[in-house]
């Protein structure tokens, strides 16, 4: 832009001082120099568009690896984490499994325990009722032997 107003001060100073200067030059020098400074403007305005495009692409490459970066540490927690959910639930049908296994044979010991218990209770009240009998035998027996005084 310097140059610019610079070449129309040479240019105003010509048309003061020599008669024969044609004013159509000013316009045309102008009008190169005025191009050539909508280039340069237009040039540099471009390179600091190409280079805003170029930072945005930047920080959108840091921005995607990081959302990778989070993203890659959020399914190895959820991994972590379903692991370690998978052994506590294992951990806990164990303990069950094996409390119903304790379970299971304690049900078959008692079950034993009362088999046996019932069946001395059985060979219990056999043996009595046989002793009750006996004695019963023994005492009409030891009446049918007796004469009674009257």
């Amino acid at each position: 832009m310097e140059s610019l107003f610079a070449q129309f001060a040479i240019l105003s100073e010509q048309a003061l001082c020599d008669k024969s200067f044609d004013p159509y030059t000013i316009e045309d020098d102008l009008m190169k120099l005025f191009e050539v400074e909508a280039y340069k403007a237009w040039a540099a305005m471009e390179l600091d568009q190409e280079k805003e495009v170029e930072e945005a692409e930047n920080f959108m490459k840091e921005a995607e690896d990081h959302l990778n970066t989070a993203m890659e540490e959020a399914m190895d927690e959820f991994r972590r984490f379903e692991e370690e959910m998978n052994e506590m639930a294992k951990s806990e049908y164990d303990s069950l499994v094996s409390v119903a296994e304790r379970a299971r044979n304690m049900g078959k010991t008692m079950e034993k325990v009362a088999t046996i218990a019932a069946k001395k209770y059985i060979e219990t009240a056999v043996n009595s009722a046989g002793a009750s009998m006996k004695s019963a035998f023994k005492a009409i027996s030891s009446h049918s032997k007796k004469v009674h005084p009257s």
